[in-house]
């Protein structure tokens, strides 16, 4: 067999899986075999499970509860990476007689083809979390990137006033150019940072966005960085959790862990942690259960025909002005990883393991 022919054969396959998977539905969820839904139904797509393991482990089981707890049927599909397998689910998702399509994008363009063509069959769509440009989405959920940004610049620099560092040297660890909330992330911090690094307080020694926001290529992209600057940095703006501790990881090669100020978001389990052990300084905690919820509650208004009440603000997205839901991220640092702990978004046994008397230091 030639390697286009294994090609072909391999695409074909992965493209059965997702239909299968996208068929093989629960009957105990309002829903028939065969993609035959007894009523209209929502679909959810999530992005990925290798760069953010929130989507599995958080949100999927807070938007399937949301869902049940209403009675309303819902087929929740993850495209694991890759935007083929993304507008796959999407289109099997529309053929099973999808009424609104809650999108988590893997880039703009790809999620703005989805809702193009879902726009032309009547069904509705959601952008959640991430914002589609120029997309044509009903409604938009997600924390306010900026103000997680800001939080961000905050903890970077309440970190370097309490090592007494008025002169600083730092790094930008951007997310991906691709996604929108990498930009609204950055204009945040950049919103604190900016003036110290224009008055020479603060030298910006490098400032790259990491493609895909991959995990393992910020690594490469740290060690560089650090190369750069002689091996001496005061703090690393990293835009996610994933990208601050895969800097912790290379600053642990170097003995430069705890000396450095690293900033993250998500507050997942090896996050709070590394707050804990002094390797992050501060991350953001936004609260999934209540994203979830939120999004929840806007398609059942799109199912119904309802006018949803929830709308806090609204967002341009280069195409039209999307009415939205803006929740509010909060600071965790050493002082307040119990509030995460005792908000259910993590367990206590997870985050203290092999770090019991850390956790019992500062009131866990």
């Amino acid at each position: 067999m030639t390697k286009r022919r294994i090609a072909i054969t391999a695409a074909l396959v992965a493209t059965a899986i997702v239909l299968t998977a996208c068929s093989n539905l629960d009957k105990t969820s309002g829903m028939l075999e065969h993609g035959e839904y007894t009523e209209g139904f929502v679909g959810v797509i999530l992005p990925s499970t290798d760069l953010s393991k929130r989507w599995e482990s958080a949100d999927r089981r807070f938007l399937k509860a949301a869902f049940d707890a209403a009675g309303v049927a819902v087929d929740i599909h993850n495209a694991m990476g890759d935007k083929a397998t993304f507008t796959t689910i999407a289109d099997q998702m529309m053929a099973d007689g999808a009424k609104v399509l809650i999108l988590v994008n893997l880039d703009s363009d790809s999620a703005k083809a989805v809702q193009d063509k879902a726009a032309t069959r009547g069904v509705k769509t959601i952008d959640y979390e991430r914002l589609t440009l120029n997309g044509s989405a009903s409604y938009y959920v997600s924390f306010d990137s900026q103000a997680v940004g800001r939080l961000q610049g905050e903890g970077i620099k309440a970190c370097l006033d309490a090592a007494g560092k008025t002169k600083a040297r730092i790094v930008y660890l951007n997310g991906a150019s691709t996604d929108n909330n990498a930009t609204l992330l950055r204009a945040g911090y950049e919103s604190v940072l900016r003036p110290l690094i224009d008055s020479k307080a603060y030298t910006l020694v490098d400032d790259q966005a990491v493609p895909d926001w991959d995990n393992v290529k910020v690594g490469v992209i740290f060690e560089q960085m650090l190369t750069k600057a002689g091996g001496k940095l005061d703090a690393v703006v990293a835009a996610s959790e994933g990208l601050g501790l895969a800097a912790v990881a290379v600053l642990k090669k170097y003995k430069l862990n705890s000396k450095v100020c690293v900033s993250g978001h998500t507050a997942g389990i090896e996050g709070l942690r590394a707050i804990l052990t002094g390797d992050l300084s501060a991350t953001i905690y936004k609260a999934i259960k209540a994203e979830a919820e939120a999004a929840v509650a806007l398609a059942i208004a799109l199912l119904k025909g309802a006018v949803p009440t929830t709308i806090t603000g609204s967002i341009n997205n280069g195409r039209i002005v999307v009415p939205s839901v803006l929740l509010v991220p909060v600071a965790i640092t050493k002082a307040n990883v119990k509030d995460v702990i005792a908000d259910g978004f993590q367990k206590r046994e997870d985050v203290c393991a092999g770090i019991e008397e850390l956790c019992t230091a500062n009131g866990i």
